[in-house]
């Protein structure tokens, strides 16, 4: 199926015109807000409120799930089950446990009626040390079975799921910044020596600043169903419908807006059937044109040139616009100090021109702890317009967050309700008091005698709390490097472009076949590693060919054969790559007999996880490896022969996971065995010549077996790449016939 690359229109010249020639300080402002355009809904919220920083929106989630009657729906680029789910008491005075895993299990366990739906970005092993290690048995298989784990993959290469959302009942909801995971948790006085900030290993981590959004009614609703879309696209299978119930507001949160329009804006990039959605990029610059007085933004990254250049452009266009920009003072690690802070100083260059550069203030809040100067962490991404419209949500101002990762951001429009006004000013002064440590008070009497909102900032007392200008001229002005077309690229970095029409990024079952391709070059660049270790340290002596001929001659026949279905059988329990076993079984044995052997253990293997699938059943195997074995078990369409061979040549799933699957759903075993024997042929050969040339090259390093091994893995990688185009390509015409579609419906 092809995908369609919708872009959001771009502002025509019409657009910004109409938007310039509003007046300031309208009675009726024009509602910026379009759907289709710069927000994918515009709903109503009874009630809305922000909470600022962790512990705060902690404190009151933890209130409101206390409420939750039917469903809770968790959405997040991470979830952590040993998250401090409190507030800023920093302690669980509820009488239930205090982390978010224990916490939730306590609360299904209070009331069975209650299912909890967690979506997890299935996370690049880049972020590996950050994470939690085995999410699912964190939060799947230690929890009862109310509580569902997805891990979502259901995006292009490069990309990341990044949107932080929380639905309750389908009637509260919570978007913002904020992810229930570790080391988030901090108070608005970002106490450098506060003792709850610290991870699990007890380790403090840096003060954390963040920002989210409640709203119910109509808006929480709206988030429900794209919720509901995330779970749908990446489980292969529908949420049941929730019964009506009363919006669990919690107790002691006083709405700062009423009967307000929301504006939901997404990025989402082009992934299968599903168009390029870029909202926010769209949002952001039709704010930032409607600008008039002041512009305030939080935003953990700034290297998004368009934002520069149109912030630059309104500007020069009302001399009485101000912009004051926060962010963090510095980048920790080596990548957001090498792409990051060079973004972010092209963008300081953009907005420091002449005629403009007096009336940017580009600062990070910074605080004095006893005379040890500490940095805040930035993580918030706020938008605030004048007194008309407040912008809170996942999206950074970065290239990554205008079209690369899924983003949700919630945007409320004062309008002509006072209150509503007054509430945007007093919020935007409650974020910049914060930074500065001084009041909202201290800081509207600084606005009235200054008249300007930058000079009231600098005007204001140094405290323990400050507000830091930020210069980037240190660091030299250069294009973006290859470093920043990788870690902030505008459009998602897919190498599987190349085999679809139009540049469109390719599924998840369609680039598995590139996935296996890489992990072939990966052991092969492994076997090399270790074939240069052995010939240039005294690991030579292991790779003395006489002794591997002692080792394998004690193996020979049908002793060898069982040993070979033994380890096959054994390592396959535990998930072990099918394809390495063959190339290594043909490494010890030759390509003959090593190809009978690996053949038989691979069918050994393939009968014993079949038969602990017939055992477990669809339920048991769901419980097991969560929602997304949905997609497995749908590549079944049609119980024979030719649906195994074709599972098999293009796999959507490890080998060992899709014999489970096969077994769950009763699949005939004389079809599976002779299905899988056929769709292994192959790789099975491939494989096993690859690892006969491998040890051959070990053993006599030369540049005529390089070659061949080089050869080798291409065929490898040609095969599977030609396998999985030839048959997608029969897929997608026969989803492009009714009959066809609706006979697949109808058996899935």
């Amino acid at each position: 199926m092809l995908t369609k690359r919708i872009r959001t229109p771009r502002r025509d010249k019409a657009e910004d015109e109409a938007v310039a020639s509003e007046p300031s300080g309208s009675d009726t402002p024009a509602n910026i807000f379009r759907p289709g355009r710069n927000a994918w809904r515009v709903t109503q919220a009874e009630r809305a409120a922000v909470l600022i920083d962790a512990a705060v929106y902690f404190g009151t989630l933890r209130k409101a799930l206390l409420q939750a009657r039917h469903s809770i729906y968790i959405i997040g680029w991470d979830v952590d089950s040993r998250t401090p789910l409190v507030g800023p008491s920093g302690e669980a005075e509820d009488g239930l446990p205090r982390e978010l895993g224990p916490f939730l299990t306590a609360l299904v366990e209070r009331r069975p009626e209650l299912k909890v739906n967690i979506l997890l970005w299935d996370y690049s092993l880049f972020f590996t040390s950050e994470r939690e290690a085995l999410p699912s048995f964190a939060l799947r298989w230690k929890t009862p079975p109310q509580i569902d784990l997805c891990l979502d993959d259901a995006i292009p290469l490069g990309s990341s799921h990044h949107q932080k959302i929380v639905v309750l009942d389908q009637t509260l909801a919570f978007s913002g910044g904020l992810d229930l995971t570790i080391r988030r948790w901090d108070t608005c006085d970002h106490d450098p020596a506060s003792p709850f900030r610290v991870d699990p290993t007890g380790k403090p981590y840096r003060c954390f600043h963040d920002v989210q959004m409640m709203v119910d009614g109509e808006a929480a609703r709206a988030l429900a169903e794209l919720a509901r879309q995330r779970w749908a696209r990446a489980a292969c299978e529908e949420l049941p419908a929730v019964p009506p119930v009363d919006a669990p507001w919690p107790d002691g949160v006083e709405p700062h807006f009423r009967n307000v329009a929301v504006a939901i804006a997404r990025t989402e990039p082009a992934y299968d059937s599903h168009g390029v959605v870029q909202e926010v990029e769209t949002l952001f610059l039709d704010m930032i044109a409607s600008a008039r007085r002041s512009l305030y933004v939080e935003s953990q990254y700034l290297t998004c040139s368009g934002f520069a250049r149109a912030l630059s452009k309104a500007l020069k266009r009302n001399p009485e616009l101000e912009a004051v920009i926060v962010t963090p003072f510095s980048y920790r690690g080596r990548i957001e100090r090498t792409v990051m802070a060079a973004g972010r100083a092209r963008v300081a260059r953009i907005l420091r021109q002449d005629g403009i550069r007096d009336r940017v203030l580009l600062a990070a809040p910074r605080i004095d702890h006893n005379g040890a100067v500490a940095d805040p962490h930035v993580h918030s991404k706020v938008m605030i317009v004048d007194d008309l419209y407040l912008r809170v949500g996942s999206a950074n101002l970065c290239h990554r967050s205008m079209g690369t990762d899924t983003e949700c951001d919630l945007a409320v429009a004062a309008g002509d309700d006072e209150q509503a006004r007054r509430s945007v000013i007093m919020l935007r002064d409650t974020l910049i008091a914060e930074h500065c440590g001084a009041t909202p008070q201290e800081l509207q009497a600084a606005i009235a005698q200054h008249g300007s909102l930058i000079a009231a900032i600098k005007s204001l007392p140094k405290r323990s709390h400050w507000m830091q200008p930020i210069s980037n001229r240190s660091i030299p002005l250069s294009p973006p490097t290859l470093w920043e077309a990788v870690a902030d690229p505008r459009e998602p970095i897919d190498p599987t472009r190349i085999l679809s029409e139009e540049g469109s990024a390719i599924s998840r079952s369609k680039r598995r076949p590139l996935l296996a391709a890489g992990g072939i070059l990966l052991a092969l660049l492994m076997f090399l590693g270790l074939a240069a270790a052995w010939t240039a340290t005294p690991l030579a002596d292991v790779a003395d060919p006489d002794l591997w001929t002692s080792w394998i001659g004690q193996l020979h026949g049908p002793f060898a054969a069982l040993v070979v279905i033994c380890l096959f059988v054994l390592l396959g329990l535990v998930m072990f790559p099918v394809m390495v076993l063959i190339a290594a079984t043909a490494a010890v044995f030759g390509a003959w007999p090593g190809a009978l052997y690996a053949a038989a253990g691979a069918l050994a293997s393939a009968l014993t996880t079949y038969a602990i699938g017939r055992w477990l059943g669809p339920r048991g195997l769901r419980q097991f490896f969560g929602p997304r074995v949905n997609l497995i078990t749908r590549s079944f369409v049609r119980k024979g022969i030719p649906t195994v061979t074709l599972v098999r040549l293009v796999p959507v799933a490890p080998f060992s996971i899709v014999n489970l699957a096969a077994g769950a759903i009763c699949i005939p075993a004389v079809d599976y065995l002779l299905g899988t024997a056929i769709g292994l042929t192959p790789g099975l050969a491939v494989m096993s010549l690859l690892g006969d040339q491998a040890i051959d090259l070990i053993q006599k390093p030369s540049l005529l077996g390089i070659t061949a091994l080089v050869g080798l893995l291409a065929l490898a990688v040609g095969i599977s790449v030609g396998l999985q185009f030839f048959i997608s390509r029969r897929r997608d015409r026969a989803e492009r016939r009714p009959g066809r579609r609706l006979l697949r419906e109808t058996m899935s």
